[in-house]
């Protein structure tokens, strides 16, 4: 055997190596398996003051929704309306759904290049985020709407670690506290918390105040990227959405994790994995209802509580 013979296995042993510390350490794997293990020891404390997402289960899964073919992306619950709102970015638009997935509306949306969230404020106000410009855009939408402008409408810019393509995806109006979450996909990921701000019309001048929010055990988050971000307003608890982790998870006001939701097959009564997560909300029911692109609708329902 020749000495470049001999040394095959080695090479190829170490490119094995190399790409499962790669695989590892971008998956972040042994974080996640740390992290299932505490939340699932704590399960106790976390009866009746959680949504304890393992105890739900798949109502709905990946229908599509007819009417809407690509791009689907962000989810809110309006509270007045009963119904659910997402963003389209190509072209740009809003869409109006029921909670078991139809679709009821699509409203043109000018002035927004990349809307990648939404969530409902009060009243017909709501809030979307344009990746594109790094801003956040106040509009009204009414039950006759049929197009909307963020045209002389009042917006908020993050001129944040600005990187095209890779900025703020999510965006969440906590009801209780008064405060706007938004959280950036990647490189790195942050969960921004903005306070100051009227639910109707952002404030102007030192009222306004942005901090970032970060779990409590952990100097980063165990996910690979952030997708998606709503709160729950009876518990105060945030839900935060990976599409490349495929995950939910819940947090407490705190930064505790809580609880999780593998949105791969075979949990939570899932057939199949969910290809492209892009939203999550939830309604006041606690039912948790999700998207993925390209238009695909899950609704999950929790646990029934004992009478």
């Amino acid at each position: 055997m020749t000495r470049t013979s001999s040394r095959k296995p080695l090479v190829f042993f170490a490119v094995v190596l190399s790409l499962g510390t790669l695989v590892v350490w971008y998956f972040k794997v042994l974080a996640l398996g740390y992290y299932w293990l505490s939340t699932t020891l704590g399960a106790s404390q976390w009866a009746g003051a959680s949504l304890w997402l393992p105890g739900y289960q798949v109502a709905i899964e990946g229908m599509p929704i007819q009417g809407l073919t690509r791009n689907t992306s962000g989810l809110t619950f309006n509270t007045e309306t009963g119904t659910l709102f997402t963003v389209i970015n190509r072209p740009p638009q809003i869409a109006e759904l029921t909670t078991d997935g139809r679709l009821l509306r699509v409203i043109a949306l000018d002035g927004v290049k990349d809307p990648e969230g939404i969530t409902y404020l009060q009243g017909d106000s709501y809030v979307i985020s344009d990746e594109d410009s790094h801003r956040m855009h106040w509009v009204q939408i009414a039950r006759e709407t049929q197009r909307v402008s963020v045209a002389g409408r009042p917006s908020l810019g993050i001129g944040i670690d600005k990187l095209h393509n890779s900025s703020f995806e999510g965006v969440s109006w906590d009801s209780v506290h008064k405060r706007l979450y938004v959280v950036r996909e990647k490189l790195p990921m942050r969960v921004l918390v903005i306070t100051g701000l009227d639910p109707a019309t952002p404030s102007t001048g030192f009222n306004i105040d942005i901090s970032e929010w970060k779990s409590s055990r952990a100097s980063s988050l165990f996910m690979s990227d952030l997708s998606s971000v709503t709160v729950h307003d009876e518990t105060g608890h945030l839900l935060l959405l990976s599409d490349e982790s495929a995950l939910v998870v819940e947090y407490a006001p705190d930064g505790r994790p809580v609880s999780m939701l593998p949105l791969w097959r075979g949990f939570n009564g899932l057939q199949r994995k969910v290809p492209q997560p892009e939203g999550v909300a939830v309604g006041p029911d606690g039912t948790l209802y999700l998207l993925s692109e390209p238009n695909l609708f899950y609704r999950f329902a929790p646990a029934a509580k004992p009478s």
